[in-house]
């Protein structure tokens, strides 16, 4: 081979940095070692993308490119499989890339934009290995689209379901075998060396050296296959520039298995090979335990589950019922009143839509929808309330998702933060450790010094400290979902545990919509005009409309035309050329009537003459005293009302002296009063109804709405508490503070268990297989101490 040849030998990809050999391919200035990687660079040179490449040391993947076709996904019944939404000028589609890598994947795939005009936004969500796209409609845009992440070389994944439970059921079986394979070679290498464990030295030398010889041929599918996780992980970590946990462990078996073989073939000791065995077969056993333990206390699965979302159904005979969105089958009747959002894809079956998808697509412009168009899952509906026929079930993470869409997620948490520093130079300490460790014991007792390295980079492990935080505000969620109080992420237990101080509304917070007393004062009433009542109140979602809108039941609803509804101030539509109008005094008129009654008042009125109003008494929430009582021993209390102050001096009553008061407060008035709390260094927990609180449950630092068997769901909301446990909220807020210092005490037992398998292992006390029988001990009992700790305050609380 000559110099040339050595030198292309030794070239890397620009694009994947492999080895360049036969392949390679130059471009300009670069080289690639194939087609497709030159494909690649050429596409974001092109587009001035290239910073990829400097992001991480070697970003890129070696591309085997083929020409492929993606016509299918013109065939609709496959685009309907795999489309988000579309509303014929916007789509959104959720890709699995399994490729996705490394921090430069990322910036790719979050820059597709300026690969593609037509594509809006591309958001990766890198854990689950997902790239969630935005793009203008197209007769070919999917297959544009999908062509483009195959040429970039992250083909997506169009069957990742069946695929994902494929490979993991693979990965399960593959784990069993290796189990099975390490445990049967530790038994068999332990009976090759009863004879030196029994006799020793007076073992005859040829007998010696066959069983040694044995015990390598049993140990190598150990050290190859068993040990192969280990290796390629640690390869790969290194390939890509930072050190994974996994590193120290492949650096101790590597060790132990060249010690063996040399202490085998050329000193003719027996080695250490019992030792690799039983490590590989206790580590595996540990995994096996990690990963039964994990699935049973997983909570991903079950929070989820107590999604408090209630939605009207419309039965054979019109009666109306609330049920959970769980319960909703394919062909049932829905109502959707104004402001609610859609739970499921449906067609419209009766009434016009006015469908704003802000949420789903960021364009707030609604769009107008006729009975027989479908309307997807994610649009909040404006307008006249309509009836949809349900034609496709949209499971409950697809509203986690949407909940926790970035336009709405609030501050991150320093904690985590911490966790990340220390996971990320936990092993560079570890490995600094064990070569000290190993240094000295070479100097002052070699016998002692491979045991030492090796139980070093065994025993210490950062997987205990990363699973503190989020196997207990994990469990957290699942408690409090299942006491009635679900919450949008982990990050927002943590958010309701630091609040200082309460801010509540109060009609459909502190009042009870079941229980209430309604005074009419004005002019008596026609039988038309409380049909027209009626349609108005059961189009809105307010809880005095909802209130209204029972007492009215028994009247007919008629035809209104032009409805709209202004928030906190009242509702409105045209009947017969006449307006009607039900709300606020501001809202309906001008003029005031003499008499006032306490209690939240609603007027109505015929165009711009007042008819009447309807004086509505509420009952505060059963036990509202108590709660009120509890929370201000540790918080400040105020509360905001859009009302008026004729039930100020019950609220004194139920409140302590020093809380703040103010009424008549518009949306954006509750908003300031939060921004002025917090710029006065308050942490605001803020209790709504979710609807004209908006502003305020997303200014605060957690925002909770109240659920009375209705859809309350709001992007902007962190949470929502079931209305019937409002008397446990204490006991819930109380829970979330035990849970932040259930993580403080995780991270000091885990600091501990390190800092005591330390100092055993750099004095040689510890065998390598102690070691991994302690190493997946640790995770899993920190794992079991957060979840039945949790648990065990849970029962107390009785939650």
């Amino acid at each position: 081979m000559n110099s040339e040849q050595v030198y292309k030998s030794l070239s890397k990809c620009f694009h994947c940095g492999d080895d360049c050999l036969d392949e390679e391919i130059f471009s300009e200035d670069k080289q690639f070692c194939c087609v497709g990687c030159k494909v690649v660079y050429e596409i974001l040179s092109e587009n001035n993308l290239c910073e990829y490449y400097n992001i991480e040391d070697n970003p890129g993947l070696k591309i085997k490119f083929e020409k492929r076709n993606f016509d299918f996904l013109e065939d609709e019944k496959v685009r309907r499989g795999i489309i988000t939404f579309t509303d014929n000028k916007i789509t959104i589609v959720k890709f699995k890339i399994p490729n996705i890598h490394c921090s430069s994947c990322i910036w790719l795939l979050e820059n597709l934009t300026k690969l593609d005009p037509d594509i809006e936004s591309s958001l990766v969500n890198f854990p689950e290995k997902t790239v969630k796209i935005k793009y203008k409609e197209s007769d070919s845009g999917l297959v544009k689209i999908v062509s483009l992440l195959y040429k970039l070389g992250y083909e997506p994944d169009l069957s990742h379901n069946e695929s994902a439970v494929s490979k993991s059921k693979k990965h399960s079986r593959s784990l069993y075998i290796k189990l099975g394979v390490a445990g049967f070679a530790f038994g068999n290498i332990m009976l090759f060396s009863f004879p030196e464990y029994l006799a020793g030295s007076d073992l005859p030398t040829n007998l010696k050296n066959i069983f040694s010889y044995l015990n390598i041929l049993v140990s190598l599918p150990v050290f190859f296959y068993c040990s192969s996780d280990y290796f390629t992980s640690s390869y790969r970590s290194l390939k890509n520039g930072y050190v994974s946990i996994d590193i120290p462990i492949a650096i101790g078996i590597i060790t132990l298995f060249s010690k063996s073989l040399y202490d085998i073939l050329i000193l003719g000791e027996p080695g250490y090979l019992d030792s690799l065995a039983g490590l590989l077969f206790f580590l595996l056993t540990g995994k096996v335990f990690q990963n039964k333990t994990y699935e049973s206390l997983n909570f991903e699965r079950d929070y989820k589950s107590y999604f408090p979302i209630g939605i009207n159904v419309i039965k054979q005979n019109g009666e109306e019922i609330s049920i959970p969105i769980s319960n909703l089958k394919a062909s049932d009747r829905i109502l959707i009143r104004n402001g609610e959002i859609i739970p499921v894809d449906a067609i419209l079956f009766r009434g016009e839509g006015n469908i704003d998808y802000s949420f789903v697509t960021g364009e707030a412009i609604p769009q107008k929808k006729v009975p027989g168009e479908i309307i997807y899952a994610g649009g909040k509906h404006i307008g006249e309330a309509i009836e949809l026929e349900v034609i496709r079930v949209v499971s409950k993470s697809y509203f986690t998702e949407l909940w926790n869409d970035p336009t709405f997620k609030k501050s991150k948490n320093p904690r985590r933060l911490l966790v990340n520093i220390i996971s990320k130079y936990f092993t560079l300490i570890v490995l600094l450790i064990a070569f000290t460790a190993l240094g000295y014991w070479l100097i002052v007792d070699p016998s002692k010094a491979i045991n030492a390295f090796t139980t070093v980079l065994i025993i210490a492990c950062p997987c205990a400290l990363a699973l503190a935080t989020p196997f207990t505000t994990g469990n957290a969620l699942r408690i409090l979902g299942r006491s009635g109080l679900y919450l949008k992420n982990a990050q927002v237990v943590e958010d309701v545990a630091s609040a200082d101080t309460i801010v509540f509304d109060k009609t459909g917070t502190l009042t009870d919509g079941s229980e209430y007393i309604i005074d009419y004062t004005g002019k008596d009433v026609s039988l038309k005009e409380k049909s027209i009542i009626r349609t108005l109140s059961k189009n809105s979602t307010h809880p005095l409309s909802r209130i209204l809108s029972e007492q009215f039941k028994d009247f007919p609803f008629v035809k209104l035309v032009s409805f709209s509804e202004k928030v906190s101030s009242g509702i409105s539509g045209y009947y017969h050329g006449s307006e009607y109008k039900l709300g606020s005094l501001n809202f309906t008129s001008a003029e005031k009537l003499n008499e006032s009654i306490k209690g939240s008042e609603v007027y109505f009125s015929i165009d711009g003459s007042i008819r009447g109003s309807f004086t509505i008494k509420n009952r505060y929430r059963k036990d509202i005293k108590p709660v009120i009582d509890t929370l201000s021993k540790n918080h400040s209390l105020s509360v905001l009302s859009g009302d008026n102050d004729n039930e100020l001096e019950n609220l004194k009553e139920i409140f302590p002296h020093n809380s703040k008061f103010s009424f008549n407060q518009t949306p954006q008035d509750k908003l300031e009063y939060i921004k002025s709390l917090q710029n006065s260094g308050a942490k605001v927990l803020m209790i709504g109804d979710g609807i004209n609180d908006a502003g305020a449950l997303k200014q605060s630092n957690a925002g909770l709405t109240i659920s009375e068997n209705v859809n309350n769901f709001s992007p902007s909301s962190d949470g929502i508490l079931e209305a019937g446990l409002f008397s446990k909220f204490p006991e819930m807020i109380d829970f979330s503070k035990f849970s932040k210092r259930i993580i403080i005490a995780s991270f000091i037992i885990s600091f501990m268990y390190n800092f005591v398998g330390l100092s055993f292992a750099v004095q040689g006390l510890l065998s390598p297989v102690i070691a991994a029988i302690l190493m997946p001990v640790s995770s899993i009992s920190i794992v079991l101490f957060t979840t039945g700790a949790t648990n065990l305050y849970a029962k107390i609380k009785n939650l």
